[in-house]
């Protein structure tokens, strides 16, 4: 298990996460080496499918930490991101007592409210387990007040428990915040981490990374399904690819067996990369063999 401390150098990270087959620019090594020396949660925004989620995984893997994820949706409240009690452990146990003959109502209330009864949830997992990467995703899509609530967890990183008193990280975790921007996030959660744009590849590295994570596939299909990616991503459509649909387009066409991508195989295969209908229309009617080809 490698700390945070022994990684000397942006350099050093970005050769430790390439050898987890994810691959970085010096900018996002960057990012991610301040974070992890001045343990500071790292904000991380870009379009859908750019490889924010896949870094905080990669990280895990880099630190030989667990990675505990907490998916963020509207509605999302403290206490299915913090902890809950679990209510029918406590109802078994008072019935385990009163069958027991049990009167003590201060003690049977003590042990009602004992922390083996207490579920964790992603948040209280995080401060408990150390080390830990906690990956907040796609935080653009909980609530304001969950917003707040969660700033003021990664200000201390302890967590108050009325019937059991304060949890405090022994070791903060290594936080990644991620938002594919569908809202703006407020100022003062950015302010709390240091924060990082992600741009969709350019071409080389684009090929460099379908190469890395997919070493059965052809140098020339890898350029090939790259350089439709970006063209797609400059065309007028609902959803443009990210580098994660490249790569399910890339692992389609190598279990087809498919060495060079073609107009025909590339129409039985826009499911992968495109999953709206309407853009997968306006791409064939625009022709394939143009979009293959850069015409």
């Amino acid at each position: 298990m490698r700390t945070s401390p022994e990684i000397a150098s942006p350099a050093e990270l970005a050769e430790l996460l390439d050898r987890h087959a994810y691959l970085c620019d010096e900018g996002l090594a960057t990012a991610g080496f301040l974070a992890l020396r001045m343990g500071r949660p790292l904000f991380l925004e870009g379009e859908a499918g750019v490889g924010k989620t896949e870094l905080a995984k990669t990280l895990a893997a880099v630190l030989g930490a667990p990675l505990i994820r907490l998916q963020c949706y509207e509605g999302l409240d403290a206490s299915q991101a913090l902890y809950d009690w679990d209510f029918p452990r406590q109802l078994l146990h008072l019935r385990a007592a009163e069958a027991a003959g049990v009167t003590d109502v201060a003690r049977l209330e003590g042990e009602l409210y004992d922390r083996r009864f207490l579920l964790a949830r992603p948040l209280l997992q995080a401060l408990e387990t150390a080390p830990s990467v906690l990956l907040v995703d796609e935080i653009d899509r909980a609530d304001d007040e969950f917003e707040a609530f969660l700033l003021e967890v990664l200000s201390d990183f302890t967590i108050s428990v009325p019937e059991l008193g304060t949890i405090r990280a022994e070791r903060p975790p290594v936080v990644v915040v991620t938002s594919n921007r569908t809202r703006e996030v407020h100022d003062a959660l950015k302010r709390r981490c240091l924060y990082h744009w992600l741009e969709h590849p350019t071409f080389d590295r684009e090929v460099a990374i379908i190469r890395r994570r997919l070493p059965g596939a052809a140098e020339r299909l890898a350029g090939q399904v790259a350089g439709a990616a970006q063209r797609l991503r400059a065309a007028d459509l609902l959803k443009p690819p990210g580098v994660a649909e490249s790569l399910d387009w890339t692992e389609a066409l190598v279990a087809l067996g498919v060495r060079e991508l073609a107009p025909d195989v590339a129409a039985a295969t826009l499911g992968t990369v495109l999953k709206y209908r309407e853009d997968q229309e306006r791409v064939v009617a625009g022709g394939l063999a143009a979009l293959l080809n850069g015409g």
